[in-house]
This record gives structure tokens, sequence and C-alpha cells, in this order.
């Protein structure tokens, strides 16, 4: 008798927590990405910071990027083509590199829950708080956090490792975070993570 598949994710989130980073390794090679690339390339090493806290604490990183319409894409090719692609975008890519232990979910629209398993990867490591992070902040993080909010997670978007197009963008999405949607806007250094587990 052929012995069962292991299970999606083998380990538990620490503290029902995962990390997503949203559109953050990437060609840019879209409309608008020489104006959303400057404020990605300055919220880049915040993230890693945050990532790394992560990791000591056992809270998994969730990478999500578009499916750049051909649901094709896999996170190690993706890598690949941003580096080749050099500049900023290289230097984005270089400094949040994933691991071994990282997820990827391909997303097609905005939000990270439309037509992807993100809500079932989220139940295999029983993660049920949510720190959101990536770009752009008013559009791929507004509806991926209006999302995780109507399936009843809670979110905390951390407010130095969000961008928009413009600086004026991302600061109206962090007011309507705040009083809209009743987001924690939290900077990442200051966020709350589980106690670092022993032996790790």
């Amino acid at each position: 008798m052929a012995s069962a598949p292991p299970a999606l994710a083998p380990e538990h989130a620490a503290g029902h927590t995962a990390l997503l980073i949203i559109d953050m390794i990437s060609c840019w090679d879209f409309p608008d990405a020489d104006k959303l690339l400057p404020g990605a390339h300055a919220i880049a090493r915040p993230i890693a910071a945050l990532k790394a806290r992560c990791a000591r604490a056992g809270v998994p990183t969730v990478y999500v990027n578009d499916n750049r319409g051909r649901w094709r894409s896999d996170l190690r090719r993706l890598v690949e083509l941003s580096l080749d692609a050099g500049g900023a975008g290289a230097e984005i890519t270089t400094t949040l590199l994933p691991g071994e232990s990282d997820y990827f979910v391909l997303k097609p629209k905005q939000s990270a829950f439309f037509a992807t398993p993100l809500e079932l990867l989220l139940a295999y490591l029983q993660a049920r708080r949510l720190i959101v992070t990536g770009v752009a902040s008013d559009q791929c993080i507004w509806a991926t956090v209006a999302d995780a909010g109507m399936r009843d997670f809670e979110a905390v978007v951390p407010r130095d490792c969000v961008a928009s197009q413009t600086p004026e963008r991302n600061a109206r999405f962090l007011q309507q975070a705040a009083e809209a949607l009743c987001v924690p806007t939290t900077p990442g250094p200051r966020i709350r993570l589980p106690a670092r587990r022993g032996g790790r």
C-alpha cells in the first residue's frame, strides 16, 4: 500500500502568524513599473529585516506574485529573470532572495486570495494573523487586506514595508487602512512576533 503524501506544510506557523511579501520579485516590465520601482527599492531592506525576524520566530514567509497572464511562472524562474534584468529590480530580488523553506503563490488579479490556494495554505499552516508587505499599497496590498478581513484573518501592514507609485498615494492608503479597514500600520521593527523557538 502506498504511503500517504506528505502534508502541504509540515510545520505550523508560530503564533498563528504568516508573512506575505507581495509582488516584490519582478522584472519590472509592466506599465507604471518605473514609478513603482523606487518605492519598492526603498522598502526591500525593511522587509528583509522583518523576514529575518520572522524566520527566527518560526513565522513562515509566503511570496505572492502576479502570474503575468500565463500561469506558467515559478519562483525559481522568476528570480532568475529578475536577476538577469539587472538594476534596482535585481537588487530588490537579491535583498529578498527566497529560501528553501519559503512558500510561493501565483495570483491572477490584485488580491492574494482571489483564485489562488493562499487560503488553503494558510489553513495548513494554521495561520490566522497576516503581516502584509510589498507593492502596490493602494492596489494589491489594499485588495489583499480587504479580502483577509472578509475571511476573518487578522492583518497588520507595517508602514515601512509597503509602497505605491507616489509617497502621497502610499500615505493615503495607510490612513485608509487604519481608519476604514481598522488595520494596524505598526512599523516592522515594532511588530510583536512569537518568542524564538527553542534550539532554532
